[in-house]
């Protein structure tokens, strides 16, 4: 096996791992969450994306960017169909992935971080709900549905 083609596997499998990540939160997570009480989600939030901020996570959300960019490099040739479905990979899940959480989901849970749920009214605990629940689940389908078709 050449090193190329060990870094399209490698950005396929790492694909795959944030297809399943995203897939789980659309299909289960969102789902048990959405049946809590607006204090408990709000908390469970606050935990998970705190939580999420780690080694493992981050290797697969940025190695599968760097993986595509290094395979488009790789493949480089105007006359291969190959090369233009590896770069298509790259500009969707940059895009499509990549870009989506910088813009729309880390704002969201940047905004809810500081939210002070322990000393909120159950107004405001229902407002800031509002607010991030529904965009968030939004742009998390987004996500999975990009990164479902890059692969």
């Amino acid at each position: 096996m050449h090193i190329q083609e060990i870094i399209l596997a490698a950005a396929i499998i790492l694909s795959a791992l944030m297809s399943g990540f995203f897939f789980a939160y659309t299909f289960s997570v969102n789902r048990g969450l959405h049946k809590l009480q607006d204090k408990a989600y709000l908390s469970a939030m606050q935990n998970i994306n705190r939580a999420v901020l780690n080694p493992v996570f981050y290797i697969c959300f940025l190695g599968t960017l760097i993986l595509l960019i290094i395979a488009s490099l790789m493949y480089f040739d105007p006359r291969s169909p190959k090369f233009y479905l590896i770069f298509t990979a790259c500009v969707g899940y940059a895009v499509g992935v990549f870009f989506i959480t910088g813009a729309r989901n880390v704002p969201l849970n940047n905004q809810l971080d500081t939210f002070d749920i322990a000393n909120a009214s159950e107004t405001s605990l229902k407002n800031i709900r509002r607010s991030y629940e529904r965009p968030w689940n939004t742009w998390n389908v987004n996500r999975q549905q990009k990164v479902d078709m890059i692969i």
